[in-house]
């Protein structure tokens, strides 16, 4: 039960005084009592069969209170931040003040998620990308699905090219010395994907199959192999084909290879409903992301940094859970690309904040537009979850609690307003 809250000076901390009553107190006891019993030798019992007062009067009544206070603790705190009105964050320093048979009493210095109050939400320009399907966009797309089929065929009768992949054996040395990695016999080198060290490419254009030359390049500063930044390299070549992708006629008889359609006309007709469709989606997402970015700025008051450092925890867990899906965990991952937990964390930070200030600000919005959430809601969107991953309500109901669920339609619920409010420029 709350006894006390005061805000402090620091932004967003409270002191709360809490107190534990006699039943709660003396139910955690026992249960810490039945957990440490079997570890406890009394004279005359069995180990872990002394009676609770007799373990009470050998080491003192207090012997499992220590256990039994950081069992209630987490409870307490919580439904004492409902009575307060406020959710905490992290807890900064937990004191007992007070405790005996009757139940303890405890106060705890909280950082707590601060109440936003925002402006300038409703009426927020933003630029809308064109959804014009272009005949250029119907041949890209017609283009792209052409280089998926078409077949590799081996050119003798011309130098190579961009865009050709040639079959080369290469040797590279620096100073005169060969370096690890730099000999390769049989390779396939696809011309101007920029895949090789910059100049290597280029040098290849222009010969024949048969030719043995050599070629002179630098490694750049950044290259990942220490030893090898910067220095300038030789590589001696010797070209054995030349290959070039050949794509299929766009015809009928393609088309039926490729689609359900019958004719060129009828495909390029499925293209544009395909390409608009896109066009469509990637508006929206950009349309979203621009006012992201300004509601972001909305957010001016101090925001706890605990709150950025747990949103990165929950950043580096969900990124840990898709590894696992594929079999690694994220240990292995930071091993593997040499990069350590803290980097990996760094790199998570500016996301995490963005994620956080935006949260802070639609749910700032939802109180100030009051929008409210029935079961009716609740169930509907439990519903949508339930078929949208093939499982039974109940089973979600298992992982996502109701408050959170209406929560979360609060938030989206606000973020509706803020697009039905924007100004398309």
């Amino acid at each position: 039960m709350l006894k006390n809250s005061t805000k402090l000076e620091d932004a967003n901390k409270f002191e709360l005084e809490v107190s534990v009553d006699k039943d709660t107190f003396a139910a955690a006891t026992m249960k810490v009592y039945k957990k440490q019993v079997k570890t406890i030798s009394i004279p005359g019992f069995r180990k872990g069969k002394a009676p609770k007062h007799m373990i009470e009067k050998m080491y003192g009544k207090e012997v499992f209170y220590d256990d039994a206070m950081q069992d209630c603790y987490p409870e307490a705190l919580a439904d004492a931040a409902v009575e307060a009105g406020i959710k905490i964050v992290t807890v900064e320093n937990l004191e007992c003040t007070e405790v005996s048979e009757e139940g303890f009493t405890f106060k705890a210095t909280v950082v707590v998620v601060p109440s936003l109050t925002v402006d300038g939400y409703k009426g927020i320009e933003v630029e809308k990308k064109s959804t014009e399907v272009t005949d250029e966009l119907v041949d890209e797309e017609i283009n792209s699905v052409r280089e998926r089929n078409g077949r590799m065929v081996t050119v003798e009768d011309r130098a190579a090219e961009n865009g050709d992949t040639v079959v080369i054996d290469f040797d590279g040395s620096v100073d005169g010395v060969p370096f690890d990695g730099g000999k390769a016999e049989n390779y396939n080198l696809r011309l101007g994907d920029g895949n090789f060290i910059p100049g290597f490419e280029e040098a290849v254009v222009g010969h024949n199959i048969g030719e043995e030359f050599v070629i002179d390049v630098t490694f750049p500063e950044d290259y990942h192999a220490e030893e090898l930044k910067g220095k300038a390299a030789q590589f001696s070549i010797k070209l054995h084909e030349i290959k070039t992708k050949e794509l299929p006629e766009l015809d009928d008889e393609f088309v039926k290879d490729v689609s359900e359609k019958d004719t060129v006309d009828e495909y390029k007709e499925e293209i544009k409903e395909k390409v608009a469709k896109r066009l469509e989606e990637e508006a929206d997402k950009d349309f979203d992301n621009q006012l992201t970015d300004k509601l972001i700025e909305l957010a001016t008051e101090e925001i706890p940094e605990a709150m950025y450092s747990n949103e990165v925890r929950d950043m580096m867990n969900e990124f840990d859970m898709r590894l696992r899906s594929q079999g690694m965990d994220i240990n292995t991952y930071c091993q593997y690309t040499g990069m350590e937990i803290g980097s990996l964390e760094a790199m998570y930070k500016p996301q995490a904040e963005k994620r956080v200030k935006l949260r802070l600000v639609l749910e700032a919005i939802g109180r100030q537009e009051e929008i409210t959430i029935s079961d009716e809601d609740i169930e509907n969107e439990y519903t949508k979850m339930a078929e949208s991953y093939k499982s039974e309500v109940d089973e979600i109901k298992k992982y996502i609690p109701a408050e959170g669920l209406a929560e979360d339609i609060k938030v989206e619920r606000a973020m509706q307003i803020v697009r039905d409010n924007a100004v398309v420029k």
